[in-house]
């Protein structure tokens, strides 16, 4: 734990400077070409690129935030829980309220989703330095962890909900989406894995020493990763400046009523509350109840190793056999293996276990965001008057996912009391 700040001081020299020329290279690029043009793989790498940083510190909190809260801030597992549910429900709910505020935005020469994206970065490294940094005092943790939480998810929700809904802007072509999309899920999931193998290392390495000093703190980590986030990749994103625009409240009723969304959000709600679940209770579990506490970090990375390799093994899946199939086969799978690990909680297993369940966390990443671009191309079709709101597609699904997962974390560590 001693070493946090330490550790990650030096990347920040080195990223933030690659951020920024992908960045300036991606708004060099002519900004006249068609939607419809077939993408460089150069655009599709700079779009990619941009969402790793994010998944960095979104892997380290998944992870490691409910024990670091437990054992190292110290508060107890009822506040812990408190942080955990108020925290994702304050996400939940600025995810339609950052998707209005898109659609009131103005148009800029970088476009709409772009300002958003740039603005919010410094504060976004601010709110997680502080979030991982265990302070003097000892009564007001609680609302320490519980206000930076809050302000962390705000301001990465500012970042997500346009960088996700730039992607109908990328092309027309399905396909091109759907091979955007599936690097961009890569190239998140080594984000994750980066996040969980170094926060994983301090977390092993802390379990290891007998104190751990107030001042420490665990993330210089999103700080010095998140100057990346400015690769904000405009990949000659375009926006429809001429098309007749309708109200918000108008486009959410038409958005609610669109069984497609209804029926993709419903499907994936429950698959991604479960993921999360595992996900935030995998290191206790591995550490109190299966005892793996030597083991869980590598186990971690099994899993996102696994992950990585088989996201183009799924990009062909569904292309091959369509995405409803793959969803079915993606998710089904994890099943028997995680029940396995339940009742033989031995090592091998456990590593068995960690290869098989990256498949399924592949496909639980891959197919919503690969889906959800069709579903608004339909919805363009029955409302071709409708235009510009994109971003509520993308800001709800959000937010139910993340309600929904705020309750369950809760609840599951609230348990722990």
């Amino acid at each position: 734990v001693s070493s946090y700040s330490t550790f990650f001081s030096g990347w920040r020299p080195f990223l933030f400077p690659l951020g920024m020329r992908f960045f300036i290279r991606m708004l060099a690029e002519e900004k006249n070409e068609f939607l419809g043009q077939k993408l460089t793989l150069c655009s599709k790498l700079c779009f990619a690129i941009g969402g790793a940083p994010k998944e960095v510190a979104a892997s380290a909190t998944a992870f490691f935030l409910q024990i670091y809260l437990l054992d190292v801030a110290q508060i107890n597992a009822f506040q812990a829980s408190m942080v955990l549910f108020i925290g994702k429900a304050w996400g939940a709910v600025s995810d339609p309220v950052v998707g209005f505020l898109i659609t009131k935005s103005r148009w800029t020469k970088i476009g709409r989703l772009m300002p958003w994206m740039v603005g919010c970065t410094p504060f976004l490294v601010v709110s997680y330095f502080y979030l991982w940094f265990v302070p003097p005092f000892i009564s007001g943790r609680f609302f320490w962890y519980l206000g930076f939480y809050c302000l962390y998810q705000t301001l990465i929700t500012c970042f997500h909900v346009p960088y996700s809904a730039l992607t109908m802007f990328l092309s027309t072509d399905q396909k091109e989406r759907d091979s955007a999309t599936a690097y961009r899920m890569t190239m998140e999931v080594l984000g994750t894995l980066v996040g969980a193998a170094i926060q994983g290392q301090i977390v092993a390495s802390a379990h290891t020493l007998k104190h751990c000093p107030p001042h420490n703190m665990s993330a210089s980590y999103l700080g010095n990763s998140s100057g990346a986030e400015i690769v904000t990749r405009l990949v000659r994103s375009q926006d429809y400046l001429t098309e007749k625009q309708i109200s918000f409240h108008q486009g959410f009723i038409l958005v609610m009523r669109h069984g497609p969304y209804l029926t993709l959000t419903a499907a994936f709600l429950f698959i991604t509350v479960a993921i999360q679940l595992v996900q935030s209770n995998f290191v206790l579990f591995c550490t109190y109840a299966a005892d793996l506490r030597d083991h869980f970090q590598n186990i971690v990375l099994t899993i996102l190793v696994s992950a990585v390799i088989s996201i183009p093994l799924w990009q062909w899946f569904l292309q091959r056999f369509g995405k409803k199939t793959a969803a079915f086969c993606g998710i089904t799978w994890i099943m028997p293996f995680t029940m396995m690990l339940v009742f033989i909680p031995n090592v091998v297993v456990a590593y068995v276990v960690a290869v098989s369940s990256g498949l399924s966390v592949a496909a639980s990443l891959l197919l919503p965001w690969s889906m959800l671009p069709d579903v608004v191309d339909d919805f363009r079709l029955a409302n071709p008057y409708c235009k510009g709101h994109e971003a509520i597609f993308y800001s709800f699904y959000v937010f139910f996912t993340k309600f929904a997962a705020g309750i369950s974390l809760g609840v599951s560590t609230l348990c722990l009391e």
